[in-house]
């Protein structure tokens, strides 16, 4: 009767001892598909420093404080690829270079387009997977939304993705503070060619060429997709370049680093230290 006993606690010992082990290593595995979760969704980290407060709230990059002439045209492209070879031919024929939002159904439907703007030299930039209203989601759902895209991306050209454009212009603090957690730089606009509108040719290089917030380091917002975006494009270039204005992608316009963002949105490098 003891043997028996004895044998019996024996089993109820190592039964506990497995139960045991076997939770440790289930949460030994969770917390390590968390940790690979979460680094997953990073990026990269930019060096310096990089201060998107203005007053009590986080702001994306509208325009950039600079002596240069410089300003940057910037193309949404989330539906239809008809326009994207007369687009790509006036930019060529003028030696421009610019920034294309792209969502990820975009790059999915139209991979070629994709690997052909990358190849001549354009920015590729993130305008999230679905394009939804970024400031309804989650932290986690806003890295997701940027993650897929970013990740078609680079299994198509090979390159890692740092801007990002929400779609309709729409953002929160937290919109802000998780695309900059995951090493991307949000960005807007300071100038709406308001192509979208589909005005008409004459209205879009107007409402372009004399803006009231058009300068230095401004960056403009336009389709690809738009009506009549193609037959206003090569107008706009010669205006801006009439007007003594470089156009450059959005990557040469921004400072990488050690900057900071007024109420407008404008994009300031900080002061380097009194010596």
């Amino acid at each position: 009767m003891k043997l028996k006993n004895r044998l019996s606690e024996n089993a109820l010992f190592w039964m506990a001892l497995i139960l045991l082990a076997i939770g440790a290593a289930t949460t030994f595995y969770q917390q390590g598909s968390l940790a690979l979760t979460a680094s997953s969704f990073h990026i990269f980290q930019a060096p310096g420093t990089a201060n998107h407060l203005a007053g009590n709230r986080q702001l994306p990059i509208y325009c950039v404080q600079t002596e240069k002439p410089q300003v940057a045209l910037s193309f949404d492209a989330a539906w239809g690829n008809e326009d994207t070879k007369q687009l790509m031919d006036i930019l060529a024929r003028h030696n421009v270079k610019v920034t294309f939002f792209m969502t990820g159904g975009w790059v999915e439907n139209f991979p070629e387009d994709v690997k052909y703007i990358a190849s001549q030299g354009h920015d590729l930039g993130n305008h999230s997977e679905n394009h939804k209203n970024m400031s309804q989601l989650s932290d986690e759902e806003i890295r997701s939304e940027l993650q897929k895209v970013h990740d078609k991306v680079k299994e198509l050209t090979g390159q890692e993705m740092t801007l990002f454009r929400p779609p309709y212009g729409d953002y929160d603090d937290q919109v802000v503070t998780v695309s900059r957690d995951m090493g991307y730089y949000p960005v807007q606009w300071d100038v709406d060619s308001l192509d979208w509108k589909d005005y008409g040719t004459d209205s879009i290089i107007n409402t372009v060429l004399n803006h009231k917030h058009l300068g230095n380091g401004s960056i403009i917002l336009m389709h690809n997709g738009a009506k009549y975006t193609p037959a206003a494009l090569e107008s706009i270039i010669t205006g801006l370049q009439a007007a003594g204005y470089e156009l450059v992608p959005i990557s040469q316009l921004i400072y990488q680093d050690n900057y900071h963002i007024d109420h407008e949105g404008r994009q300031i490098p900080d002061l380097p230290p009194a010596a």
